[in-house]
């Protein structure tokens, strides 16, 4: 990793690991749950911790913190150790617990068994703790926003952030009723709106929060952003791309067939051959039946890869990147045109992973 980007990273876990400990201190304790009663002992703190911790410290790209870190500084026009840009290092978990909440509770929806190269965190702690733990990191996003002094950044914050945890869920109702039917086949429209409102809006909160901090008016926080949202939704048509080609690290190849979902890949093929849409009907219900091993998973990429399918959706992703990278660069530019302004950066970041699809 480029300097410019692991400086900025090590600061972002840092943030990420020093609001939520391994172990409760009573600073930590005071800042999210203000008075509690004596016979609360760390062991209790522990049940919500552990499940969270165990998968943030798992990794992750950390996109989502790194744009919005990125967009602070191009919004100030500071550096990245400017107050602007510590501003924004304090706020980067209420991306990045949303995110860690969201994939929590999706593999206890989706039945997944691994994320991130290790068992789901239901299968260790159980789908109890879990669905609890996974709820209460929602709401300790919130307890960041209290850290801000500034009453109006303090304001937009909370707007911004419940505004977007809402718009996620009903991204992920569209997406478990598609999937809990292997006869419903959406439009590549309602696949795009669906992942505009599912992963979009990380992106796009992301980018809000990250003007907000740059002192960023909230019509420049609306512009970058809905810009910043099609980031996002180009991200998760490449993670579909990849998830039927080489596999999502960390994951089994076609576990999204097995979790029957309705990608934009397998929408470009059944829109360019509905007469496969029994084909892979059945293959999904197979696959949802008999596992990641099934027969039926390679059966179905086979279909789906019989035509120009899969390289559309890799176009549109990419495409969608790009574009959404170039405004950001024309909006704000390098006044010595060097590659070291944050738009730059951020073109930079996302070319890269796009090279490595």
């Amino acid at each position: 990793m480029e300097t410019q980007y692991k400086s900025r990273l090590i600061k972002i876990e840092d943030s990420l690991k020093n609001n939520l400990p391994k172990d409760a201190n009573k600073l930590w304790i005071d800042q999210s749950f203000s008075n509690i009663p004596l016979a609360i002992k760390q062991k209790h703190f522990s049940e919500l911790i552990n499940p969270c911790r165990s998968l943030l410290t798992l990794g992750g790209k950390r996109w989502r913190p790194l744009l919005l870190v990125l967009c602070s500084e191009m919004i100030s026009g500071k550096s990245e150790d400017s107050n602007c840009s510590k501003t924004a290092y304090t706020l980067v978990p209420l991306v990045e617990f949303v995110h860690t909440a969201s994939l929590i509770h999706d593999d206890i929806e989706d039945n997944a068994d691994t994320r991130r190269g290790q068992p789901a965190v239901h299968y260790t702690y159980g789908i109890d703790a879990a669905i609890n733990a996974g709820s209460w990191l929602y709401f300790e996003a919130f307890s960041i926003i209290n850290t801000i002094e500034d009453p109006t950044l303090q304001n937009n914050l909370y707007k911004a952030l419940s505004t977007e945890i809402r718009r996620l869920h009903l991204g992920q109702a569209m997406d478990i009723a598609w999937h809990n039917d292997d006869t419903t086949i959406p439009t590549p429209e309602e696949y795009t709106a669906m992942v505009r409102m599912k992963t979009g809006t990380l992106a796009s909160l992301a980018a809000r929060i990250g003007t907000l901090a740059g002192n960023g008016t909230e019509s420049e926080a609306d512009t970058v952003a809905s810009i910043c949202a099609n980031i996002g939704v180009g991200f998760q048509i490449l993670d579909d791309y990849i998830n039927l080609t080489t596999g999502n690290k960390g994951k089994k190849r076609g576990d999204d067939i097995v979790e029957g979902k309705k990608s934009l890949p397998v929408l470009f093929h059944l829109h360019e051959n509905p007469s496969d849409k029994d084909k892979i009907s059945n293959c999904f219900t197979r696959a949802k039946k008999e596992g990641a091993d099934s027969p039926a998973v390679e059966e179905c990429i086979k279909i789906i890869s019989s035509g120009s399918a899969l390289e559309k959706a890799k176009t549109v992703g990419t495409d969608l990147i790009l574009n959404s990278c170039t405004q950001l660069k024309e909006m704000y530019p390098a006044e010595d045109k060097t590659n070291i302004a944050p738009s730059y950066l951020i073109e930079k970041y996302f070319l890269n992973m796009v090279k490595l699809i």
